[in-house]
């Protein structure tokens, strides 16, 4: 009896599961408008209550993407970025159409549901490129409890059939129903793509006779989605959330069946036959008599290919226009001396095969467009170009777009795992790594003054990578890089210098004076040794479980150094002891030394070195307990009295 109950039950559950409805908006009730807090008492800001994307392709391959969206907001001040909406479209030569867009706000006043329409002026578009204009708008007369409602359509033509964009299920907020639809004709097949740990609550796919016709349909729906929350150490947050992407996997008109499906070296060869890749890779000519002979023959090979990237460094200029397909071409990069990531790199591995040097382009997506799934060949992923080289036996990566980089000393929006290498017969996947460990130097030099305040001088310098991504937001503003010291050491701080060294280095350098740092406990003086190096949390304080492995971009070591003169009387006592700590494979080493110099002089120093530029999420409690004892170590501080 129980054992036919629990079929009955389970033969209920397939059936409500296969009578799903898609695409059906559901009507906006009072009550969703009148809720000042959600239904389960969740301190949330919003959550969206409805969310439907439909990607429907017609028998002429135009391709039509309808969009509706429904937000309630609870506390409008922590939810701004549910405000404001942009809305990107094609707009080159192969261009997409924004229809349709509407935008609602609905208060609940006075007893009843009152709507407010977006005003045609409340809208405005801006160009991101030549290549997309982005539509902008935000909602009119927001208020805690308000539901924000919006919708639009873009068309696309053919020329889109390649890849449906990517679609993000979960979001910052919790969501309450979010569905993904596309429907395409039979004579169009996809790959779908599906990333994440989300499982479809509703799932609907196949062969359907829809529209008239035959139609091959891929539908998910999603209940109760909790909010994504972002952790720190992680370069793209996007990459552990649910995705879904579409694309084209076949095509089959009149019985002709063509395949799209791609392994790397199918993609390698249509890439070296395209005309805006391989075609202006092949044109060596053009770079005949660029570089000198000396530059050409310089030893050792490795000094060769430094020199040829400097040189295209300090010649050419990126536009910061990204894509592996060249825009304008070599020779207008040539002529100009500006060109898009492609144009730049392929020119260097242009200039470096043309110096002997056995170099190829490779293709990656850049860390904001996700990783490279090197099991899943896909030509739309890539949008950027680096350049490889085989230089004493062993590979280096260089990237000319970065005046500050070097080599293996690529830009972090490049570090993304995985690239595909392109060689003249073979495409080979290839570990995108700095194997080079970034230090950062941190010394002060200060004297304590008779009447108990400190005088000195501070250095922050940085190398390798560390000292490309100060240098690079250095160059972006100057006075805002300046600003973030005065707004981080709430003390007076004078004659702030910086710039690059000789050996590549990037070093800040101040004087400050402070009255902040002692205690005075009778006629003593009490004070941290380390400062305002001093930090009394550390950034590895997660409560919740882990998701996410922790990422760094690069090995680090940070170290900080004080050296502290007290005014001629005065001697230090209770100074702390020495002491060193690592894990067992030598991973996270750390040391905290102290010296004393001189009766009135005393030096502490301290190093934390995490030696890989990732480790897996089971490591999160070990880097909590290491950071805890040092923190507790470092608050440790030492006595100054008279003699």
């Amino acid at each position: 009896m129980k054992r036919t109950l629990l079929l009955l039950t389970l033969c209920c559950a397939v059936f409500a599961f296969a009578q799903h409805s898609f695409l059906k908006d559901p009507k906006l009730s009072p009550e969703d408008v009148q809720s000042l807090k959600p239904a389960n008492g969740a301190d949330i800001p919003a959550e969206v209550l409805y969310r439907s994307v439909h990607y429907f392709v017609d028998m002429e391959g135009v391709i039509t993407q309808k969009y509706i969206e429904r937000v309630k907001i609870y506390a409008k001040e922590k939810a701004e970025s549910l405000f404001s909406k942009e809305i990107p479209v094609v707009s080159g030569t192969v261009r997409q159409s924004l229809l349709g867009l509407k935008a609602t706000t609905y208060n609940y006043e006075n007893g009843k549901v009152v709507p407010v329409k977006m005003e045609k002026d409340s809208r405005f578009r801006s160009s991101e490129n030549k290549e997309v204009n982005i539509t902008k708008f935000t909602f009119p007369n927001i208020q805690n409890g308000s539901v924000l409602e919006y919708e639009y359509t873009i068309s696309s033509p053919p020329d889109f059939l390649m890849s449906v964009p990517k679609f993000t299920v979960d979001d910052e907020v919790p969501v309450r129903y979010v569905e993904y639809v596309f429907d395409v004709p039979e004579v169009l097949s996809y790959n779908i793509q599906y990333q994440g740990d989300l499982v479809p609550t509703y799932r609907d796919t196949g062969l359907k006779h829809i529209y008239g016709e035959n139609y091959n349909v891929y539908r998910y729906g999603f209940e109760n989605v909790p909010a994504f929350k972002t952790e720190k150490f992680v370069i793209n947050s996007n990459n552990l959330r649910t995705q879904i992407r579409s694309e084209l996997h076949s095509t089959n008109f009149n019985n002709v069946l063509k395949s799209y499906a791609s392994n790397w070296q199918s993609i390698r060869e249509r890439l070296m036959n395209h005309e805006n890749f391989g075609t202006e890779y092949k044109r060596r000519n053009l770079v005949k008599n660029i570089l000198s002979d000396d530059l050409k023959n310089k030893v050792p090979v490795q000094d060769r290919a430094a020199e040829i990237l400097k040189f295209v460094q300090q010649n050419y200029t990126w536009n910061k226009e990204y894509g592996i397909l060249t825009d304008k071409g070599i020779r207008n990069l040539i002529n100009t001396k500006t060109g898009n990531v492609a144009e730049i790199n392929l020119l260097l591995t242009m200039l470096m095969r043309e110096a002997n040097i056995d170099a190829s382009p490779v293709i990656l997506p850049t860390i904001d467009r996700g990783k490279l799934m090197s099991y899943s060949p896909s030509i739309m992923v890539p949008n950027y170009v680096i350049t490889s080289a085989n230089v004493g036996n062993q590979l280096y990566l260089y990237d000319g777009t970065s005046k500050y980089s070097s080599a293996n000393i690529i830009p972090p929006r490049a570090l993304n795992y995985n690239g595909i290498v392109l060689e003249d017969k073979d495409a080979k996947v290839l570990n995108i790594v700095v194997p080079e460990r970034s230090q950062t130097f941190l010394s002060v030099e200060a004297k304590m003054n008779p009447d108990g305040t400190f005088a000195g001088t501070f250095s922050d310098r940085d190398t390798n990578l560390y000292s490309l991504i100060v240098h690079e937001a250095y160059d972006r503003n100057n006075d805002e890089f300046v600003k973030s010291y005065r707004d981080k050491y709430k003390f007076n701080l004078s004659n702030i210098q910086s710039g690059s060294q000789e050996n590549g280095d990037f070093e800040t350098t101040l004087n400050f004076t402070s009255d902040i740092f002692v205690d005075q406990v009778g006629s003593k003086r009490v004070f941290n040794p380390l400062l305002f190096l001093f930090t009394r949390e550390h950034d590895f304080n997660q409560k919740e479980p882990r998701r996410s492995p922790l990422e760094f971009l690069a090995a680090n070591e940070k170290i900080k150094k004080v050296t502290i003169t007290l005014p001629e009387g005065y001697v230090f006592e209770n100074i702390p002891t020495s002491k060193k700590f690592r894990t067992d494979d030598n991973s996270i080493v750390y040391n905290y030394i102290v010296k004393k110099l001189a009766d009135n002089k005393l030096e502490v120093e301290t190093s934390v070195l995490i030696d890989d530029a990732e480790f897996p999420k089971e490591f999160y409690p070990a880097f909590t307990q290491i950071f805890d004892n040092i923190t507790k170590l470092e608050g440790q501080v030492v006595t100054a009295v008279k003699k």
